[in-house]
């Protein structure tokens, strides 16, 4: 592989993963040059990362706003860092206004931060309909439990930011997507809550959700 070849994979990796020069020569020298492989191997390693700081406490951040669809749209997010000076950091406000603009304009609008914000009487009331539903469809009941409990993981995932694919590149959710900042950053990152307005909507329909850690 020559050394022009190999500037090139480094560079289209870190465009695709943001890792730094050094992680992404490491990891395309492990994988042969196989960026795939190199990619999947640097979210591993963000990941355990970002577990080792998972409990460190975040009071710091910013709140970030974004406008969408002519005005209609409006987006409020608080997202929380470690330290002052990360929050000023250019790349952590790139992320926080990334985040506001996801929501503002994800093709379903998330309600919750993660999957432990969603109340269990929500899941209860979803699993039941799908059941209703599965069983008015004339499903046999020994797949009736099955098709239900995906039905219920995806109303789940729909719902979370933190499972949504990324609006501006789907290959990688806003969970992965905070896990690889982290690595990156240094520091722990959390977004603590968010409110969506909709031009038009009473408030009960204005979605203000904190997260729960």
């Amino acid at each position: 592989m020559s050394a022009a070849v190999d500037a090139a994979l480094v560079k289209q990796l870190r465009e695709r993963t943001g890792a730094g020069i050094m992680d992404c020569k490491q990891a395309l020298a492990e994988h042969g040059g196989d960026v795939e492989k190199a990619a999947e191997w640097l979210r591993h390693k963000g990941v355990a990362v970002a577990a080792k700081k998972a409990g460190r406490s975040a009071q710091e951040g910013l709140v970030g706003s974004y406008i969408h669809a002519g005005g209609k749209i409006g987006v409020l997010v608080e997202v929380n860092c470690e330290t002052d000076f990360v929050a000023r950091n250019p790349e952590f406000v790139a992320l926080v206004k990334d985040l506001a603009m996801h929501i503002a304009g994800a093709p379903t609008p998330p309600r919750y931060v993660s999957r432990d914000d969603i109340p269990d009487e929500v899941v209860a009331a979803a699993r039941a309909r799908f059941t209703a539903e599965a069983r008015e469809s004339g499903k046999p009941e020994k797949v009736l439990a099955q098709i239900v409990e995906g039905r219920v993981q995806k109303f789940c995932s729909d719902a979370t930011l933190l499972d949504q694919p990324f609006i501006k590149d789907p290959t990688v959710t806003i969970g992965a997507l905070l896990t690889e900042k982290i690595a990156k950053i240094g520091e722990r990152i959390a977004v603590r809550r968010f409110v969506r307005y909709r031009l038009g909507e009473d408030d009960s329909s204005s979605q203000l959700i904190a997260h729960s850690s």
